[in-house]
């Protein structure tokens, strides 16, 4: 029985018998993290990158998402965070970078680019100089996703300087904290993720943001009036760390170009019509919102506003008034 058995193997050609089976590429995991929540369009946008990665990689990329600031990281932490290495990349709201590069204020400065055309022209204007400043900071931008237009969130209608007097409110960044001093209010700088306990201790009054998806959400919970001062359409930036990109082969890169690519043409799409899907949920969610905001209130929103604009320009220097006239001669 053996000898048949051993005549049969070395008839076999030999590469029947050497050939080993193919070897499966390994896969790679990457964490992605976010302080807004999943349902914010940026979360939302996370995801559909996510996806389109998975695809155009044919699975060899797979991205874990981290909401809600779950990985303890704000975005004020996120920047050093994958310049180190500690993230591969991450949704980061820059206002919140302002102290460390102050060209990330540029895109929330009051009321300077408060449609989707302005705010991507306002982009396209600083794009080169984003893509400078992250380099030093060991990362690549692989996509931006703007805001919609910023309100503020209260327990009344902001119709006055008087509703706006000592007023507690939260701001996102250095922009809003000048605007609102400025105008009399009382702000103060607070990430997201810790603004809803800060709510409920009753520390804040009122808060400065778009309420998008499930932010509106938390925030109705103890604010039902937003007015819609239209003050700006402030911007987070999606990073990869550099070492991570780099150590990619040229197909996977690829990749997630493509992938980063078509998530940011489907950010500049869909943001236009997120303004009157969040408006319709606030509402039908008991919330008062107030779009016909007095000519008055936002003519001196506007003058505070520009003390904003001013502290950044002196900040930045020469450079900072040559990437507003730029952007001047992009929208007119």
């Amino acid at each position: 029985m053996i000898r048949p058995l051993c005549l049969a193997l070395c008839l076999l050609p030999s590469a029947a018998i050497a050939t080993p089976p193919p070897i499966m590429a390994p896969v790679i995991n990457w964490e992605m993290a976010n302080e807004y929540p999943a349902s914010s369009i940026h979360g939302e946008g996370d995801q559909f990158f996510g996806k389109l990665v998975h695809e155009k990689s044919r699975g060899r990329i797979v991205i874990a998402h981290r909401f809600d600031a779950s990985d303890g990281l704000r975005s004020k932490d996120m920047l050093e965070a994958v310049a180190s290495g500690k993230l591969p990349l991450a949704d980061i709201y820059v206002g919140a970078l302002g102290e460390i590069e102050p060209i990330f204020l540029l895109p929330s400065l009051p009321f300077l680019a408060v449609t989707t055309d302005q705010a991507r022209a306002l982009f396209e204007t600083a794009e080169a100089g984003y893509d400078i400043v992250l380099a030093r900071h060991n990362q690549k931008l692989l996509y931006p996703s703007p805001w919609p237009p910023t309100g503020i969130w209260a327990k009344q209608p902001i119709t006055s300087l008087a509703s706006l007097k000592d007023l507690r409110i939260r701001t996102y960044d250095t922009n809003g904290t000048i605007t609102f001093k400025s105008i009399g209010a009382r702000p103060e700088e607070i990430s997201f993720a810790d603004t809803l306990p800060r709510l409920a201790g009753g520390d804040i009054q009122a808060v400065l943001s778009s309420g998008d998806g499930g932010a509106g959400a938390r925030l109705w919970q103890y604010l039902d009036n937003f007015t819609a001062i239209n003050y700006a359409m402030p911007l987070s930036l999606v990073t990869i760390n550099l070492d991570v990109w780099n150590g990619l082969p040229p197909k996977l890169q690829n990749a997630v170009r493509d992938a980063a690519n078509a998530t940011e043409a489907h950010q500049w799409i869909i943001i236009r019509q997120r303004v009157e899907e969040n408006y319709l949920r606030m509402r039908a969610n008991h919330v008062t919102v107030t779009t016909a905001v007095p000519a008055p209130l936002i003519a001196a929103l506007k003058a505070a506003g520009n003390e904003a604009v001013e502290a950044w320009v002196t900040r930045v220097g020469p450079k900072g008034r040559l990437l507003l006239a730029d952007y001047e001669r992009r929208i007119h």
